[in-house]
């Protein structure tokens, strides 16, 4: 089970990151321990997962470029001007 944060509805509290982090803490733990239990080395595994992290961030930015296309093409069709 994961712990939610402690304030559901504060975006914004001082603590809200570290609660982040305790709270992915036991999953990373075992995501490590699987991979070393296969054959994997930590380093490997530590840069497999940067790598991973890297390709979610760069798809949330393209998916966020998309979205904004495609409003202001919707936009421009309800102002009925042509694209």
């Amino acid at each position: 089970m994961i712990d939610p944060p402690r304030h559901l509805h504060d975006h914004d509290y001082a603590d809200r990151a570290l609660d982040c982090q305790e709270a992915m803490e036991p999953g990373f733990q075992a995501i490590i321990d699987c991979m070393l239990e296969v054959g994997w080395t930590r380093s490997e595994t530590l840069r497999a997962l940067k790598r991973l992290i890297a390709a979610d961030n760069m798809t949330q930015k393209e998916n966020a470029k998309t979205e904004a296309e495609l409003a202001i093409a919707r936009a421009m069709v309800r102002a009925g001007k042509p694209l």
